[in-house]
Order: structure tokens, then sequence, then C-alpha cells
């Protein structure tokens, strides 16, 4: 099963993907090692941890994510037809820090909104204030 920074790799590989470009990713790359690719719920959880986030129908490597390239993967722009996709960080920079305001852990809040300042060009300290308040 591919980890959350395996599956951010595979998507920052690309730029972005949509969630069925992923899927076949993860399906050609399970096939090549001779695995299964893992309950489609890894995605959800990659989301939840911030490992990858969402955004206009894309997925791409999130600001908790360490993108690594799983095994064989580097084939994987000869096989799949996926063009690179470049996507505005600033805005889903936003995205994210919305999210984050929304957060009911208030400690991953906390640790995803300096990881996310690094990642995008946004401000998260008013999401770290508020969470030590909570804390």
């Amino acid at each position: 099963m591919l980890s959350d920074d395996e599956l951010a790799g595979i998507c920052d590989l690309f730029g972005a993907l949509t969630r069925e470009e992923l899927r076949e990713a993860r399906s050609e790359l399970a096939f090549r090692q001779g695995r299964d690719p893992g309950p489609e719920k890894r995605v959800e959880g990659a989301i939840e941890a911030y490992a990858l986030v969402e955004h206009d129908g894309l997925l791409l490597a999130g600001p908790a994510a360490f993108p690594t390239l799983p095994e064989g993967a580097g084939d994987l722009p000869h096989i799949l037809e996926v063009p690179e996709r470049e996507v505005d960080r600033e805005a889903v920079g936003e995205r994210v820090l919305e999210r984050l305001r929304a957060e009911d852990d208030p400690e991953l809040a906390r640790e995803v909104s300096y990881d996310l300042e690094a990642w995008a060009p946004v401000d998260a300290s008013g999401v770290r204030e508020r969470e030590q308040e909570r804390l």
C-alpha cells in the first residue's frame, strides 16, 4: 500500500492529477509491483492528513507531504496520457487556510499551519493564534 508521501509524489510528478488519473496510476504501479493498489480510502486519508490537497477537481501534493516517488513511478509519464499541470499555489493555499480554520483538531491545524506557510504564499499565523487558545 502506498504511503501518503508516495501518493503525493505521484501527484507531484505531474503537477496535479484528477482522482481517476491517480486511481489509474496506483493501479499501474500495483500491477508492476505485483501488489494490490490498496483501498480508495487511502486517498481520503492522505487528504485528511494534508499530504494531498484537492482543488478544482485536481489532487496535488499538500503542505504536510514529503513527496516521494514509489518504485516504478518514474515510468508513469510514459504510460499515462496525463498533461503536466501547474496550479496557482496561492489560490490553493487560501483554500487550505480556510480548511485549517474549520479543522476540529487544534494540534493538527497548528502543525500544518507552519507547513502551509512554507508551501504557499499565505499567512497562517491567525490559525496558530486561534488554535493556541483552544489548546
